[in-house]
């Protein structure tokens, strides 16, 4: 793989790599690919067959736009690589997802609560990628954001119903966006990588989008009768390989059937 310090290199067939657009490419499927997993957890284990449902159509989605993020990275690098070898051939410390994705799942509010801050972010983030210049990421933004837009509903609802219900769903819906809270700021973070790209017109900043996101959650929380936390600390180092301990055995869990039939088809 192409490395950030060399941008653009000449491939075998004359295209030109990017190594930059790899890595948000890179970045944006390991979120996807990553909280899909995570949400493939709840299957047989959620409250109700309806969520049971609606938490493997979410993971389903998320998985499908991993696909088509991690295929383009692997175009982008001049590697070649398909979805597959990036999901399954990497070592933990070379996924790039934010810490956010990985958390565990924790009790359902708690998954709420991590639902709610990543598709209130994941829809801005896809609606900016929509007006790109690229009209291959312009409509993979625009048909994301529409998938996205109604997993936003199902955590706001979600929200409100927690929050508005028992004491004890109340208590335990403020806990999960308690928990969760940290690890949101990464989302909006600019490194070098990013920067370039921004400069070059080529993706937009997810920066910009970070009141618009405080506002819409903001709003959400209010609504259900909860309180927006204020975290003394922040989160940071899943960009950089850098994750929480419970993430190695989520990545084996994603891998084992790979690993323990290389190379087979069905």
């Amino acid at each position: 793989m192409t490395t950030t310090s060399d941008p653009a290199l000449p491939t075998a067939g004359g295209a030109r790599a990017d190594a930059h657009l790899a890595v948000h490419l890179l970045r944006l499927g390991d979120d996807a690919l990553v909280l899909g997993q995570r949400l493939c957890q709840w299957i047989t284990r959620a409250p109700t067959i309806e969520e049971d449902l609606a938490l493997s159509n979410i993971a389903l989605d998320l998985v499908g736009q991993a696909r088509m993020l991690l295929t383009l990275a692997g175009r982008a690098d001049g590697t070649g690589r398909d979805e597959d070898e990036f999901a399954f051939a990497r070592t933990g410390r070379e996924f790039t997802n934010a810490l956010l994705t990985e958390l565990p799942n924790g009790d359902f509010a708690a998954t709420v609560a991590r639902q709610l801050a990543y598709t209130h972010y994941a829809v801005l983030h896809y609606e900016a990628l929509g007006g790109c210049a690229d009209p291959e990421l312009a409509a993979f933004g625009q048909r994301a954001a529409k998938e996205v837009a109604f997993h936003r509903l199902h955590a706001d609802t979600w929200t409100e119903r927690l929050g508005l219900g028992t004491a004890e769903s109340g208590r335990r819906m403020q806990e999960g966006l308690d928990r969760v809270w940290p690890y949101t700021a990464e989302l909006f973070e600019e490194d070098e990588v990013l920067r370039r790209l921004v400069a070059a017109g080529t993706v937009p900043s997810p920066a910009p989008l970070r009141p618009l996101w405080e506002r819409r959650t903001a709003d959400v929380i209010a609504r259900a009768g909860l309180t927006v936390p204020t975290p003394a600390w922040q989160a940071r180092g899943g960009r950089e390989g850098l994750h929480t301990e419970e993430f190695p055995s989520l990545i084996a869990e994603l891998q084992s059937v790979h690993r323990q039939f290389p190379g087979g088809t069905w």
